[in-house]
């Protein structure tokens, strides 16, 4: 393409020829002839460099000659709105040159800007940036090397990796002084309801002591003693078990602390190296550990209030209780406390709970106490049966084995809970079956019952308007065949 630039004048042309020595002749407002052999397509490159930097308008420069004596311009985060001024030197037509650039790490491709001699960028985010530039001539000749300069954009104070630092010192600061209080907290509670436990004894005691000095009240102030003293036998059978399942949580609430304070301390070594991924990742590590405290000190704290539950005196008044939780609880705790009694007790323990069950309005102490007493009751029977059996032969493969179930069912037009408590111990001799809920009756030798733990279940399952039954198969036993179940049935309403 030629133009009056290379010396063309007019736009008109009469005729056209080429002669023998190869030359293109064309005749009009000129004669204009050429050799197009002699036409050279290509040319130099121009040669391009970056003239300024301006931040808002503003050079950064003293001088436009100093760039070249810079590699990395280093701005604070406020300086992000910059504009790069650059030029291609070819003085061949210069205002046919054409420029495209790239700022590494921002731009995804290289921009085609034809003539524009200028490049803007607004709120760049803080990180480190690499402009280039290059031009190509009226012949579409392009540098070959770009021109370059580097560029980095600061953080703001709040976002340096020293900042985030401090904000986890004062966060694990606020952490340890909300622990102590807490912690304070719930040593005043404590000392609140052991004072208050003192005092209702003291008030039971005087109580007890008045009582007593009345004889025609003599055998009804017995009596009450022995219904009192089931109460705390069935306790003591659930202390040992409650100091073995709270014992694992607290095992890992203590380990994972000890693991979560050397974190910290190799957190705190990465900082200081300025290794600011190392240490998210040790912060990621120590999140996950403190969600594994919080989950076991929830057990804990369950097992704790289940105590409490089973212990504090009954107020009478029911309220909504979860039987499925309340017969897993109680069956692992009378498991764990025959075992801590005798290391040499073993026994299967299986559940079968039907999720329809729901919740039950019911005293779930009192609830609590009847199940204490039908596993604690089921253990001792398949021991015995386990040890009567190895006494005959040591080989022998009986499987203790006590066996919880809930269900929801319909009866007569009614909704209600039924929960059985099974064994395959040696069952119950049909000559006393129809006096175990008799109060003071008992199988076990003089001063290991008061005969009271049945009489109890029955008129607490009364006073829920429910029922319990027996059935036994007395003599036989084995792993699939059932020595004794107990059913009871609750109303749901």
């Amino acid at each position: 393409n030629y133009s009056s630039a290379d010396g063309i004048h007019g736009k008109s042309f009469a005729c056209g020829l080429k002669t023998k020595d190869g030359q293109f002749v064309f005749g009009g407002d000129d004669l204009i002839r050429f050799r197009p052999d002699d036409i050279k397509s290509g040319s130099s490159p121009p040669i391009i460099s970056i003239d300024d930097i301006k931040v808002s308008n503003h050079s950064i420069l003293n001088n436009l000659d100093s760039l070249n004596n810079y590699t990395t311009i280093t701005l604070k985060h406020n300086q992000n709105n910059i504009s790069i001024d650059y030029l291609g030197a070819h003085y061949t037509d210069p205002k046919s040159n054409k420029y495209a650039y790239i700022l590494q790490n921002f731009d995804q491709e290289w921009n085609e800007v034809g003539s524009q001699r200028i490049a803007y960028y607004t709120n760049l985010p803080p990180g480190s940036y690499t402009f280039k530039v290059r031009s190509a001539n009226s012949n579409g000749t392009w540098t070959e090397t770009p021109a370059s300069i580097h560029i980095h954009i600061l953080p703001p104070w709040w976002k340096t990796p020293w900042a985030y630092g401090i904000y986890l010192i004062v966060l694990f600061g606020i952490g340890s002084l909300l622990n102590q209080y807490f912690k304070q907290r719930i040593l005043k509670q404590q000392r609140e309801q052991s004072q208050l436990k003192e005092l209702e004894q003291a008030k039971e005691i005087e109580k007890a002591y008045k009582e007593l000095e009345k004889s025609h009240e003599q055998l009804k102030s017995t009596q009450s003693q022995l219904v009192q003293a089931e109460k705390m036998a069935s306790l003591g059978e659930l202390t040992a078990g409650i100091a073995h399942e709270i014992q694992n949580p607290l095992n890992f609430v203590n380990n994972f602390s000890d693991i979560n304070m050397e974190l910290i301390g190799e957190m705190k070594d990465e900082l200081s190296a300025d290794h600011k991924q190392e240490a998210i990742d040790i912060a990621d590590t120590i999140q996950s550990n403190l969600e594994k405290i919080t989950t076991h000190g929830r057990r804990a704290d369950s097992i704790v209030k289940n105590m409490l539950q089973h212990s504090r005196k009954s107020n009478g008044a029911k309220e909504p209780t979860d039987i499925n939780a309340l017969a897993d609880e109680y069956l692992r705790l009378a498991y764990h406390g025959l075992r801590a009694k005798d290391k040499s007790f073993n026994a299967l323990f299986k559940t079968d709970l039907d999720p329809a069950v729901g919740e039950v309005d019911a005293i779930p102490q009192d609830i609590g106490r009847v199940l204490l007493n039908l596993f604690t009751n089921a253990f001792h029977a398949v021991t015995e049966e386990d040890k009567a059996r190895k006494e005959i032969d040591p080989d022998s493969t009986y499987k203790p084995v006590v066996k919880v179930s809930t269900k929801r069912l319909i009866e007569n037009k009614q909704d209600l809970i039924e929960i059985k408590v099974s064994d395959n111990g040696p069952g119950i001799p049909p000559n006393i079956k129809d006096k175990i809920f008799q109060p003071f009756f008992t199988t076990k030798p003089t001063g290991q019952g008061t005969g009271l733990g049945l009489s109890l279940a029955y008129d607490i399952i009364k006073a829920h308007h429910g029922t319990i039954a027996v059935n036994s198969q007395f003599g036989r036993s084995g792993e699939d065949v059932h020595g004794t179940e107990f059913v009871i049935n609750l109303p749901l309403n």
